[in-house]
């Protein structure tokens, strides 16, 4: 146990780094937007883009994974990836930007590595909190949004990248130093198996099921780290720094409490905890998409007129629920496939976590859209929350009327 928690704090300190990195055009892109006059779509994109490569290399490299061990892969992704992230200090126009912000993209792939690596070191009872603690790494957004504003006023935004790439370097160290060999290095796939056989896993529609139930809770919890800075400086009319200070309110909890979705996910299980998650989200999400409204009614004493907003204390305490319920339902989301695919955890954490990313990578360049269009910004609350709408549908329809959501998972003997 002693080698397992080793393994689980340098691997959660890699990941929050990673993750630090990867929603570093939530807070830059601030100063970017208007350097280069960026109407919502494109600075949509310019947050979004990082978040593209992330999801599509958690495939192969969950499967390298599984191959090649944990810790060789992750030490590789810390070594290589600080070189797009420095160079982004040196990038003028908005394709530059695009075109390295893909590439650094790369280190939001760190989670497909870190979860089965993680998870192999601790048995059945305890691989919920081992994984809801490792995704805790997920604070490294709200730790951007405390560090790049103040590096931003003392600086500038170009020093930002080239502080997170040498943090990258050093935890490459750390990590090397305090991890240890994957115990399925090398022995995770039996000999001869073909690639299509290692995919076969893919047809389960259950893994389908799981990306829907992450695309929201990973990639709405993603997308609205990249979105909240802007929003509250748009929103309400803080600066960097305050706005920053706020949007941290859900970034935080979000991650440092996914440890205790993932414990609570071992308690009652991964069924209970998403359903739970789901209506917690509905609720936050109604409340938050009702945009600033000014209506008359007509009364004995003549037109009166009413106005109807969120101030920013009650925005914030609601957004705040909204990141406690997204944490749970990360890690909630991880013990399905810790309890339903444990021979395959490599592959299907990749699948799921791709499908996590491609809705971090999606929602903002549709709110930036859907904002150029018509001119509400609580519409990216209203597209969230129809989504809410679709994952509750489809878990009471294959689970809340099965008898394996009625049931407590037993205690472990």
């Amino acid at each position: 146990m002693r080698t397992a928690y080793s393994v689980l704090l340098a691997s959660t300190l890699a990941f929050t780094v990673c993750f630090t990195v990867w929603t570093m055009f939530g807070v830059i892109g601030i100063p970017i937007r208007r350097q280069l006059g960026l109407n919502n779509t494109q600075f949509g994109l310019l947050t979004a883009t990082p978040i593209l490569l992330g999801a599509l290399m958690r495939l192969p490299l969950g499967i390298w994974t599984d191959r090649f061990g944990g810790r060789v892969v992750f030490t590789i992704l810390l070594l290589a990836s600080p070189v797009p992230v420095f160079l982004v200090s040196y990038a003028n126009a908005f394709w530059e930007f695009l075109a390295l912000g893909l590439l650094l993209g790369v280190v939001g792939a760190s989670f497909a590595i870190g979860t089965p690596y993680v998870a192999r070191f601790f048995d059945a009872g305890q691989r919920g909190f081992a994984m809801g603690f490792f995704g805790a790494g997920t604070t490294g957004a709200a730790l951007n949004m405390f560090i790049a504003p103040h590096i931003i006023e003392r600086w500038g935004w170009q020093a930002v990248p080239r502080v997170y790439a040498a943090a990258l370097l050093v935890t490459a160290g750390i990590f090397l130093l305090f991890s240890a060999r994957d115990p399925l290095a090398g022995v995770a796939q039996k000999p001869g198996i073909t690639l299509a056989a290692r995919f076969a896993v893919l047809r389960d529609w259950r893994v389908w099921k799981l990306c829907q139930y992450y695309s929201l809770a990973f990639g709405g919890f993603t997308a609205l780290a990249l979105w909240m800075t802007q929003y509250y400086v748009q929103e309400y009319g803080f600066d960097l720094k305050r706005a920053a200070l706020l949007a941290a309110c859900f970034a935080l909890p979000a991650g440092t409490l996914r440890a205790v979705g993932g414990w609570l996910s071992d308690r009652f299980g991964a069924q209970r905890v998403t359903w739970w998650v789901l209506w917690v989200a509905w609720i936050a999400l109604f409340l938050l998409s009702y945009p600033q409204t000014d209506f008359t009614v007509k009364t004995i004493d003549g037109p009166r007129t009413f106005h109807i907003a969120l101030p920013p204390a009650g925005f914030t305490a609601i957004l705040f629920a909204l990141g406690v319920a997204l944490a749970f339902g990360m890690a909630s989301t991880f013990k399905y496939v810790a309890n339903d695919f444990p021979d395959n955890m490599g592959i299907v954490t990749g699948i799921v976590g791709l499908a996590g990313g491609l809705g971090g990578f999606l929602l903002p360049i549709l709110w930036g859209a859907v904002l150029d269009l018509i001119r509400i910004r609580s519409s990216a609350f209203m597209l969230l929350y129809g989504v809410v709408w679709v994952s509750l549908i489809l878990i009471y329809l294959t689970e809340v009327r099965r008898y394996e959501f009625i049931e407590r998972p037993r205690a472990a003997s």
